[in-house]
Protein backbone atom coordinates (compact mmCIF):
# COMPACT_ATOMS: atom_id res chain seq x y z
CA UNK A 1 0.00 0.00 0.00
CA UNK A 2 0.79 3.47 -0.66
CA UNK A 3 1.11 6.32 2.59
CA UNK A 4 0.65 10.04 1.68
CA UNK A 5 0.65 12.66 4.27
CA UNK A 6 -1.22 15.80 4.55
CA UNK A 7 -3.33 13.42 2.28
CA UNK A 8 -6.32 16.02 3.26
CA UNK A 9 -4.53 18.66 1.81
CA UNK A 10 -3.60 20.95 -1.76
CA UNK A 11 -1.24 18.73 -3.13
CA UNK A 12 -2.10 15.69 -1.11
CA UNK A 13 -4.95 15.45 -2.44
CA UNK A 14 -4.02 16.03 -6.00
CA UNK A 15 -1.78 13.04 -5.50
CA UNK A 16 -4.83 10.68 -4.19
CA UNK A 17 -6.52 11.29 -7.42
CA UNK A 18 -3.43 11.16 -9.89
CA UNK A 19 -2.46 7.36 -8.73
CA UNK A 20 -6.36 6.43 -8.81
CA UNK A 21 -6.17 8.01 -12.04
CA UNK A 22 -3.56 5.33 -12.48
CA UNK A 23 -5.39 2.30 -11.03
CA UNK A 24 -3.78 2.69 -7.79
CA UNK A 25 -6.00 3.04 -4.44
CA UNK A 26 -4.68 1.22 -1.87
CA UNK A 27 -4.08 4.01 0.03
CA UNK A 28 -3.65 5.27 3.40
CA UNK A 29 -4.51 8.57 4.03
CA UNK A 30 -2.87 10.50 6.94
CA UNK A 31 -3.63 13.69 8.09
CA UNK A 32 -5.89 15.98 10.73
CA UNK A 33 -9.58 15.65 9.03
CA UNK A 34 -10.88 18.22 11.34
CA UNK A 35 -11.64 20.68 8.61
CA UNK A 36 -14.96 20.22 6.48
CA UNK A 37 -13.81 21.91 3.54
CA UNK A 38 -10.37 20.56 3.09
CA UNK A 39 -12.16 17.07 3.32
CA UNK A 40 -14.10 17.52 0.14
CA UNK A 41 -10.89 17.82 -1.62
CA UNK A 42 -11.25 13.74 -0.63
CA UNK A 43 -14.55 13.16 -2.16
CA UNK A 44 -14.32 11.07 -4.83
CA UNK A 45 -11.41 9.38 -3.59
CA UNK A 46 -10.45 6.02 -3.86
CA UNK A 47 -8.36 4.77 -0.82
CA UNK A 48 -8.26 2.19 1.54
CA UNK A 49 -7.73 4.10 4.96
CA UNK A 50 -7.51 7.17 7.07
CA UNK A 51 -5.36 7.44 9.69
CA UNK A 52 -5.29 10.72 12.15
CA UNK A 53 -1.60 12.09 12.31
CA UNK A 54 -1.23 11.54 15.74
CA UNK A 55 -2.14 7.56 15.26
CA UNK A 56 0.00 6.87 12.26
CA UNK A 57 3.50 6.13 14.07
CA UNK A 58 1.97 3.38 16.38
CA UNK A 59 -0.07 2.12 12.84
CA UNK A 60 2.83 1.95 10.53
CA UNK A 61 5.00 0.13 13.91
CA UNK A 62 2.13 -2.34 13.76
CA UNK A 63 1.80 -2.84 9.56
CA UNK A 64 4.68 -1.47 7.68
CA UNK A 65 5.43 -5.04 5.75
CA UNK A 66 2.25 -4.23 4.12
CA UNK A 67 3.59 -0.48 3.23
CA UNK A 68 5.52 -0.11 -0.39
CA UNK A 69 5.88 3.92 -0.25
CA UNK A 70 5.32 6.68 1.34
CA UNK A 71 4.63 10.47 0.29
CA UNK A 72 5.94 12.39 2.90
CA UNK A 73 3.59 16.26 2.56
CA UNK A 74 1.98 16.94 5.54
CA UNK A 75 3.35 19.83 7.11
CA UNK A 76 2.27 23.61 8.87
CA UNK A 77 2.79 25.77 5.50
CA UNK A 78 1.79 28.97 7.00
CA UNK A 79 4.28 31.54 5.66
CA UNK A 80 3.03 34.12 7.87
CA UNK A 81 3.13 32.25 11.14
CA UNK A 82 6.19 33.33 13.61
CA UNK A 83 5.77 30.08 16.55
CA UNK A 84 9.31 28.09 16.08
CA UNK A 85 8.17 25.80 18.08
CA UNK A 86 4.89 24.94 16.09
CA UNK A 87 7.50 24.23 13.18
CA UNK A 88 10.01 22.46 15.54
CA UNK A 89 6.93 19.66 16.38
CA UNK A 90 4.98 19.82 13.08
CA UNK A 91 7.54 20.13 10.36
CA UNK A 92 11.06 19.12 11.74
CA UNK A 93 9.97 16.90 14.11
CA UNK A 94 7.89 14.86 12.65
CA UNK A 95 10.16 14.73 9.60
CA UNK A 96 12.69 13.07 11.58
CA UNK A 97 10.54 10.46 13.17
CA UNK A 98 9.24 9.51 9.39
CA UNK A 99 12.60 9.18 8.56
CA UNK A 100 13.94 7.43 11.21
CA UNK A 101 10.83 5.13 10.60
CA UNK A 102 11.22 4.45 7.00
CA UNK A 103 15.26 3.96 8.04
CA UNK A 104 14.06 1.29 10.08
CA UNK A 105 11.93 -0.46 8.24
CA UNK A 106 13.05 -0.43 4.65
CA UNK A 107 10.72 2.14 3.32
CA UNK A 108 11.23 4.25 0.48
CA UNK A 109 10.40 7.72 1.81
CA UNK A 110 9.62 11.12 -0.56
CA UNK A 111 8.99 14.14 1.56
CA UNK A 112 8.48 17.85 0.92
CA UNK A 113 10.79 20.20 1.20
CA UNK A 114 10.19 23.89 -0.27
CA UNK A 115 11.66 27.34 -2.13
CA UNK A 116 11.45 29.18 1.03
CA UNK A 117 14.66 27.46 1.86
CA UNK A 118 16.08 29.64 -0.89
CA UNK A 119 15.45 32.79 1.23
CA UNK A 120 16.12 35.65 -0.97
CA UNK A 121 18.00 33.77 -3.27
CA UNK A 122 21.30 35.16 -2.39
CA UNK A 123 23.40 31.62 -3.64
CA UNK A 124 20.82 31.07 -6.14
CA UNK A 125 18.38 28.46 -6.92
CA UNK A 126 20.32 25.42 -7.44
CA UNK A 127 19.06 22.17 -5.65
CA UNK A 128 23.04 21.66 -4.85
CA UNK A 129 23.28 19.45 -1.66
CA UNK A 130 26.95 21.38 -0.61
CA UNK A 131 24.82 24.92 -0.75
CA UNK A 132 22.22 23.83 1.79
CA UNK A 133 23.87 24.57 5.68
CA UNK A 134 24.89 28.03 3.77
CA UNK A 135 20.87 29.03 2.77
CA UNK A 136 19.15 31.82 4.75
CA UNK A 137 15.27 31.45 4.94
CA UNK A 138 13.13 34.32 5.56
CA UNK A 139 10.56 32.73 7.87
CA UNK A 140 10.15 30.37 10.43
CA UNK A 141 8.19 27.96 8.05
CA UNK A 142 11.56 28.58 5.41
CA UNK A 143 13.69 27.65 8.67
CA UNK A 144 11.87 24.73 9.62
CA UNK A 145 12.15 23.00 6.01
CA UNK A 146 15.35 23.82 5.58
CA UNK A 147 16.39 22.62 9.27
CA UNK A 148 15.24 19.14 7.97
CA UNK A 149 17.25 18.91 4.70
CA UNK A 150 20.26 19.57 6.51
CA UNK A 151 19.06 16.93 8.78
CA UNK A 152 18.78 14.61 6.53
CA UNK A 153 22.22 15.29 5.05
CA UNK A 154 24.12 14.13 7.96
CA UNK A 155 22.30 10.80 8.25
CA UNK A 156 24.29 7.92 7.61
CA UNK A 157 21.41 5.71 7.55
CA UNK A 158 18.43 6.01 5.37
CA UNK A 159 15.60 5.04 3.85
CA UNK A 160 16.54 2.35 1.09
CA UNK A 161 15.27 5.23 -1.80
CA UNK A 162 14.87 9.01 -0.23
CA UNK A 163 13.86 12.27 -2.17
CA UNK A 164 13.11 15.68 -1.15
CA UNK A 165 11.74 18.13 -3.50
CA UNK A 166 11.83 21.98 -3.12
CA UNK A 167 8.06 22.96 -4.05
CA UNK A 168 7.86 26.31 -5.97
CA UNK A 169 4.75 28.21 -6.50
CA UNK A 170 1.82 25.67 -6.60
CA UNK A 171 -1.24 26.42 -7.79
CA UNK A 172 -4.63 24.70 -9.15
CA UNK A 173 -7.38 22.92 -8.26
CA UNK A 174 -8.31 21.96 -4.82
CA UNK A 175 -7.33 24.48 -2.69
CA UNK A 176 -10.02 26.15 -2.04
CA UNK A 177 -9.49 25.56 2.31
CA UNK A 178 -6.74 27.15 1.99
CA UNK A 179 -7.51 31.19 3.16
CA UNK A 180 -4.49 33.69 2.77
CA UNK A 181 -2.18 30.69 1.91
CA UNK A 182 -3.87 30.13 -1.05
CA UNK A 183 -2.38 30.71 -4.38
CA UNK A 184 -1.95 34.14 -6.01
CA UNK A 185 -4.39 32.69 -9.18
CA UNK A 186 -7.18 31.57 -6.47
CA UNK A 187 -7.18 35.24 -5.37
CA UNK A 188 -6.56 36.97 -8.37
CA UNK A 189 -10.20 34.92 -9.55
CA UNK A 190 -12.08 35.90 -6.58
CA UNK A 191 -11.04 39.35 -6.10
CA UNK A 192 -11.74 39.68 -10.37
CA UNK A 193 -14.84 38.00 -10.42
CA UNK A 194 -16.00 40.26 -6.81
CA UNK A 195 -14.81 43.18 -8.07
CA UNK A 196 -13.87 42.99 -11.53
CA UNK A 197 -9.97 43.87 -10.99
CA UNK A 198 -6.65 43.03 -8.91
CA UNK A 199 -5.20 44.65 -6.27
CA UNK A 200 -1.30 43.06 -6.54
CA UNK A 201 1.46 44.24 -4.21
CA UNK A 202 3.58 47.30 -5.04
CA UNK A 203 7.60 46.95 -5.32
CA UNK A 204 9.18 48.00 -2.08
CA UNK A 205 12.42 47.68 -4.00
CA UNK A 206 14.64 49.40 -6.36
CA UNK A 207 14.75 48.23 -9.88
CA UNK A 208 11.53 45.82 -9.82
CA UNK A 209 8.67 47.80 -11.39
CA UNK A 210 5.14 47.21 -9.60
CA UNK A 211 3.98 44.15 -10.67
CA UNK A 212 7.28 42.86 -11.68
CA UNK A 213 7.95 40.70 -8.32
CA UNK A 214 8.77 36.65 -10.25
CA UNK A 215 7.77 33.59 -8.77
CA UNK A 216 8.21 30.04 -10.73
CA UNK A 217 4.89 29.04 -10.56
CA UNK A 218 3.98 25.45 -11.56
CA UNK A 219 0.49 24.04 -12.30
CA UNK A 220 -0.39 21.06 -9.76
CA UNK A 221 -1.11 18.80 -12.18
CA UNK A 222 2.53 19.09 -13.88
CA UNK A 223 3.98 18.71 -9.73
CA UNK A 224 1.84 15.35 -9.34
CA UNK A 225 3.23 14.04 -12.83
CA UNK A 226 6.48 14.61 -11.47
CA UNK A 227 5.92 12.78 -7.57
CA UNK A 228 4.61 9.90 -9.61
CA UNK A 229 7.54 9.70 -12.28
CA UNK A 230 10.16 9.60 -9.45
CA UNK A 231 7.66 6.51 -7.44
CA UNK A 232 7.93 4.84 -10.69
CA UNK A 233 11.60 5.12 -11.68
CA UNK A 234 13.27 5.44 -8.40
CA UNK A 235 15.53 8.27 -9.70
CA UNK A 236 19.04 8.93 -7.55
CA UNK A 237 18.00 9.56 -3.83
CA UNK A 238 18.76 13.22 -2.85
CA UNK A 239 17.08 16.73 -3.05
CA UNK A 240 15.43 17.94 -6.04
CA UNK A 241 13.81 21.41 -6.44
CA UNK A 242 10.65 21.01 -8.28
CA UNK A 243 9.25 24.11 -10.17
CA UNK A 244 8.82 24.61 -14.24
CA UNK A 245 12.40 26.46 -14.68
CA UNK A 246 10.88 29.81 -15.82
CA UNK A 247 10.09 32.93 -13.60
CA UNK A 248 7.36 34.84 -14.73
CA UNK A 249 5.79 37.75 -12.92
CA UNK A 250 2.97 38.47 -11.15
CA UNK A 251 2.16 40.75 -13.58
CA UNK A 252 1.92 38.04 -16.16
CA UNK A 253 -0.14 35.92 -14.04
CA UNK A 254 -2.80 38.42 -13.17
CA UNK A 255 -3.25 39.11 -16.56
CA UNK A 256 -3.55 35.13 -17.55
CA UNK A 257 -5.87 34.88 -15.49
CA UNK A 258 -8.33 37.92 -16.40
CA UNK A 259 -7.64 36.32 -20.19
CA UNK A 260 -9.00 33.16 -18.90
CA UNK A 261 -12.11 34.89 -17.34
CA UNK A 262 -12.60 36.70 -21.00
CA UNK A 263 -11.75 39.79 -19.19
CA UNK A 264 -9.72 42.93 -20.06
CA UNK A 265 -7.07 43.57 -16.84
CA UNK A 266 -7.73 45.83 -14.83
CA UNK A 267 -5.00 45.90 -12.31
CA UNK A 268 -4.18 48.30 -9.18
CA UNK A 269 -1.23 48.79 -6.48
CA UNK A 270 -1.81 48.76 -2.75
CA UNK A 271 1.35 48.58 0.05
CA UNK A 272 2.68 45.24 0.77
CA UNK A 273 1.36 44.25 4.12
CA UNK A 274 4.48 45.11 6.93
CA UNK A 275 4.44 42.14 8.51
CA UNK A 276 5.67 40.13 5.64
CA UNK A 277 7.26 42.98 3.28
CA UNK A 278 11.28 42.77 4.94
CA UNK A 279 10.56 38.63 4.43
CA UNK A 280 9.08 39.02 0.95
CA UNK A 281 11.07 37.17 -2.43
CA UNK A 282 11.01 39.15 -4.97
CA UNK A 283 12.32 36.39 -7.80
CA UNK A 284 12.26 32.37 -7.88
CA UNK A 285 13.69 29.93 -10.33
CA UNK A 286 14.00 26.89 -9.92
CA UNK A 287 17.39 25.13 -11.78
CA UNK A 288 15.75 21.86 -12.98
CA UNK A 289 18.97 20.36 -14.06
CA UNK A 290 18.94 17.42 -11.88
CA UNK A 291 15.78 16.72 -12.29
CA UNK A 292 16.11 16.35 -16.09
CA UNK A 293 19.61 14.95 -15.79
CA UNK A 294 17.77 12.28 -13.93
CA UNK A 295 15.78 11.32 -16.66
CA UNK A 296 12.66 13.57 -16.43
CA UNK A 297 11.59 14.81 -20.30
CA UNK A 298 8.01 15.74 -19.68
CA UNK A 299 7.99 19.13 -19.72
CA UNK A 300 5.56 21.69 -17.74
CA UNK A 301 2.60 23.36 -18.87
CA UNK A 302 2.78 27.22 -19.74
CA UNK A 303 1.67 29.52 -17.17
CA UNK A 304 -1.16 30.68 -19.44
CA UNK A 305 -2.13 26.98 -20.11
CA UNK A 306 -2.54 26.38 -16.69
CA UNK A 307 -4.17 29.03 -15.37
CA UNK A 308 -6.72 28.47 -18.34
CA UNK A 309 -7.47 25.08 -16.98
CA UNK A 310 -7.35 25.98 -13.33
CA UNK A 311 -9.85 29.08 -13.97
CA UNK A 312 -12.13 27.28 -16.48
CA UNK A 313 -11.99 23.88 -15.48
CA UNK A 314 -12.07 24.04 -11.94
CA UNK A 315 -12.82 27.94 -10.28
CA UNK A 316 -15.44 29.00 -12.79
CA UNK A 317 -17.11 25.62 -11.86
CA UNK A 318 -16.00 24.79 -8.27
CA UNK A 319 -15.08 21.63 -9.05
CA UNK A 320 -12.62 19.22 -7.60
CA UNK A 321 -9.74 17.18 -8.76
Amino acid sequence: MIIITGAAGFIGSNLAGYLNDKGIDDIILVDLFDNELKNKNLNNKKYTGMIHRDEFFPWLDKNHNQVEYIFHLGARTNTAEFDKSIFDRLNLGYSVNMWKACTGYDIPLMYASSAATYGAGELGYRDDHAIIRELKPLNPYGASKNDFDKWVLDQKDTPPVWTGLKFFNVYGPNEYHKSRMASVVFHAFNQIRQTGLMKLFRSHKTGIPDGGQARDFIYVRNLVNVLYWLFTHKADSGIYNLGTGKSRTFMDLTTATFRAMDLEPRIEFIDTPPDIRDKYQYFTEASMDKLIHAGYDKGFMSLESGVSDYVRNYLITGRYY
